[in-house]
């Protein structure tokens, strides 16, 4: 009999290279750099649930494809957390550790919806 269930959260720090983001503006101009954030972030999203998808379908190969996908979008971006993570994912594929690819997946998501809510406050952009 159980008596006390714990429930364990799940919390991920994010970190965002601003001199990225500052680049990205004085290479660019705010229009500019702003119309590459909000691809890239809708990018990353659309990414983001395609790689479970592609874990769900056990489709390892495509999985990795997108992982690496997402470690560009993210480093032109400044996403540093985001890139490290899926550069975890794509080892754990290699490996051939599909359980520690599962839990990575998992990081990775969170960590993705964390450091996209975080440039959208950053930029201070509108949804």
């Amino acid at each position: 009999m159980v008596v006390e269930v714990i429930t364990l959260v799940q919390s991920e720090s994010v970190r965002l290279d601003p001199d990225r983001l500052g680049g990205l503006y004085r290479q660019l101009g705010d229009a500019g750099a702003e119309d590459v954030v909000c691809r890239a972030i809708e990018e990353l999203a659309v990414r983001l649930t395609n790689c479970e998808r592609l874990w769900r379908d056990r489709d390892w190969k495509a999985l990795r494809k997108c992982a690496r996908s997402l470690i560009a979008i993210s480093e032109q971006i400044g996403m540093v957390a985001l890139a490290r993570v899926a550069r975890l994912l794509t080892d754990a594929i290699d490996n051939g550790d599909y359980v520690a690819t599962s839990a990575v997946l998992y990081r990775l998501i969170r960590v993705g919806d964390k450091s996209l809510t975080e440039v959208w406050d950053q930029q201070d952009l509108s949804i």
